[in-house]
């Protein structure tokens, strides 16, 4: 196993202890269960929840073009854990073709915590923007494939017996190979009457301070892998996904009595 410097994330100093607050039950619950992280995307100019859809075993979420949004995690175990967090199969960290076996974000027990864009440094993020296609980061860096996919690989941390043991060990070897099975979450092919419509883009520099820290993994492969699938409205209602909002039109079929009261003939 090895260490594998990661970002430990906060708003501030003073904000330290309000990430590690647990959430209420009403906010968990809107979060994917299944493992020690959920998993939720926020719309920041609405300032709305993307609640997801299940449709043919993923759960999808509509974006706006144009709109920001955000990332959120949320650590439900009393242990520290580590997320690798991919955005149209791209680590959000460090930029490269996603793959469990890079940096993260380490949440501490009952952590939540919201990325808000690519990382650019330890002080600032690149704002994580709904795009079209084309003009997507993952597009315009050449790597198109695996657009419309959010995804996270998390670690739990080993236990100190296990520090105790590797103590004075080299641990920087990347052994990719192991954790191929479980690779970055990508778009699965599907013979969909349409095309992916949106993507992620680059957007505007904002300030979002981290700090490295050291974890060291309890296992090679993850104990979590979730997925969120997105595209816009009109494209998930062209797959099945969503159904069409209803449209209310005036009834034009003639009635017997279409007023309450005898109006005034025209003069």
């Amino acid at each position: 196993m090895r260490t594998l410097p990661c970002l430990l994330a906060t708003l501030a100093a003073s904000a330290v202890l309000a990430f590690a607050a647990p959430l209420p039950a009403k906010e968990l619950a809107r979060y994917q269960p299944g493992g020690p992280v959920d998993l939720a995307v926020v719309d920041r100019d609405s300032g709305q929840w993307l609640s997801p859809t299940v449709h043919r075993g993923q759960r999808w979420i509509a974006g706006t073009p144009g709109h920001r949004y955000s990332v959120r995690l949320a650590n439900t175990s009393g242990r520290r854990v580590l997320v690798v967090l991919s955005v149209d199969g791209v680590n959000a960290i460090s930029g490269q073709t996603a793959h469990p076996s890079q940096t993260g974000y380490v949440l501490s027990p009952w952590q939540t915590m919201e990325v808000e864009g690519w990382r650019k440094s330890l002080d600032q993020v690149a704002q994580f923007v709904f795009t079209d296609l084309p003009d997507s980061y993952a597009a315009r860096t050449g790597r198109p494939d695996n657009v419309g996919v959010i995804g996270v690989a998390v670690f739990e941390e080993a236990g100190m017996a296990l520090e105790d043991r590797r103590r004075g060990e080299v641990l920087d070897r990347v052994e990719r190979g192991d954790a191929a099975k479980n690779s970055a979450p990508a778009a699965a092919r599907e013979s969909d009457a349409a095309a992916q419509s949106i993507g992620t883009g680059h957007g505007q520099r904002e300030w979002s301070p981290a700090s490295h820290t050291q974890f060291i993994r309890a296992t090679r492969a993850p104990t979590q892998v979730s997925e969120l699938r997105y595209d816009d409205y009109d494209t998930l209602v062209a797959r099945g996904v969503l159904r069409p909002y209803p449209r209310y039109m005036r009834d034009s079929r003639p009635r017997a009595f279409p007023e309450g009261f005898v109006a005034d003939p025209p003069y």
